[in-house]
């Protein structure tokens, strides 16, 4: 048994002794990292689940894939022909681009994977809502509307993707940027407190 007097600066000591230095400034940092890599994971998660999710929506209308690309690093598409609903097939990335991420959030629950999911959820409303300003003849938007489309069911989608997600995002930034790292200590043990 220690000493009373002496069981504090032992104890300090010993820690000092087996851990490595910990500060604010690595804590930051290691968090940025793991912050820059979960976007660059969540942009593949978006544009994999889109993609993968035009292509469930033409599979289950019965349109035959004539071409298609998913590789993250280039633009993904997908490519049918005949394809007799154009428009499940179209609004099938969008929407389980949405829901599929919504779904592996609500299973394990982690805020990592809640800042995918809003992101993905963000992503997909944007793109709708930005692709129509842009007006480009190949993006999701201008096809669903030369599809007959209605555009208020544009506009809603865009209202309930990006609205909450960006909410979702902005809570699990903070959340995430103000908890410790198992392992680390957010703050320098202090010399005056040993």
């Amino acid at each position: 048994m220690y000493p009373a007097c002496g069981t504090t600066a032992v104890v300090l000591e010993r820690q000092r002794e087996f851990s490595m230095p910990r500060s604010r400034e690595i804590t930051v940092v290691v968090r940025t990292v793991m912050f820059i890599g979960t976007i660059l994971l969540s942009w593949c998660v978006m544009i994999e689940t889109h993609e993968i999710g035009h292509i469930v929506g033409g599979w289950l209308c019965g349109a035959s894939l004539r071409d298609w690309q998913l590789w993250p690093w280039q633009l993904p598409y997908s490519f049918f022909d005949p394809d007799p609903k154009p428009l499940i097939t179209l609004w099938a990335g969008p929407v389980l681009g949405s829901i599929v991420p919504l779904a592996i959030a609500l299973v394990f629950r982690n805020e990592w994977i809640w800042l995918i999911a809003n992101f993905c959820l963000l992503a997909n409303g944007l793109y709708l809502a930005l692709a129509w300003l842009a007006g480009g003849s190949s993006l999701d938007t201008q096809r669903l509307l030369a599809e007959g489309a209605w555009p208020i069911s544009i506009v809603g989608f865009c209202l309930v993707t990006i609205l909450p997600a960006y909410i979702g995002i902005r809570a699990n930034i903070i959340y995430l940027f103000s908890q410790s790292i198992p392992g680390m200590s957010n703050d320098r043990v202090e010399e005056s407190q040993v």
